[in-house]
């Protein structure tokens, strides 16, 4: 299918609920409202495709650029390649759920994500948190150093209420996937998630908290999630 074609299928698969909903949550136009369900019958026929999606992801179109990080095929994405995606990543669901996703599955994942997490740019560095928080829902115990993931620990707890608010968010995930689907540092991120307490960001009406880190950890475990890792890190 040409980039043509597939901008066309998923126009027609465009909701206008799900448009309002996504405008709602950051996105910007263009946008057509397609769910991830809808887009599934389209990956089967499409499969992996690299050139499309660097295409699709380039039109800026919301829809678009979600079908080419499910038709991406990290593995041949260099570093610059995903420097390029995130620049275009103008909002948290961008970044967070195409761009840090896709680059979970990237040979380069950790030393991209640990640039990112440096950055002063609110959303490059909540996608480069979010990489980890995937990395640790999926790959293996033994992909990790633990004194790096340590050392990730304590920066949460010395920064966390400094940061812009989707950094907070995606710091807040963190320490919960390092308790749970990282065994080795259950214990400190467990410790992480007291010492941080409650943590706000901006909402609608004035400010809200976050699901307290300790409470989430606790809950999952109850349920015998302690060392829950996915399937797969993209659709």
């Amino acid at each position: 299918m040409t980039l043509t074609e597939i901008m066309a299928e998923l126009e027609a698969l465009g909701n206008e609920r799900h448009r309002l909903r996504y405008l709602g949550q950051g996105v910007r136009e263009p946008v057509f409202g397609v769910t991830i369900g809808s887009m599934k019958p389209l990956l089967k026929r499409v499969g992996l495709n690299q050139e499309l999606a660097d295409q699709l992801f380039a039109t800026g179109n919301f829809d678009a650029m979600y079908f080419a990080g499910m038709i991406a095929e990290p593995t041949k994405m260099t570093e610059a390649d995903f420097e390029r995606w995130m620049d275009g990543a103008y909002c948290a669901m961008v970044g967070e759920w195409i761009v840090s996703v896709t680059l979970a599955e990237a040979d380069c994942a950790i030393p991209v994500a640990n640039r990112w997490i440096d950055s002063t740019e609110e959303f490059r560095a909540a996608a480069g948190w979010a990489c980890y928080e995937w990395l640790l829902g999926w790959r293996p115990d033994s992909y990790f150093d633990q004194a790096a993931i340590e050392s990730l620990l304590e920066r949460v707890v010395t920064t966390i209420h400094t940061q812009p608010d989707r950094v907070r968010y995606t710091m807040n995930n963190f320490v919960i996937a390092a308790a749970l689907s990282y065994i080795p540092t259950h214990e400190p991120a467990n410790a992480a998630a007291q010492a941080i307490g409650e943590v706000h960001i901006a909402a609608a009406k004035g400010t809200c908290a976050l699901p307290l880190a300790s409470v989430a950890i606790q809950k999952a475990i109850d349920k015998g999630r302690l060392g829950f890792k996915r399937r797969a890190v993209r659709c």
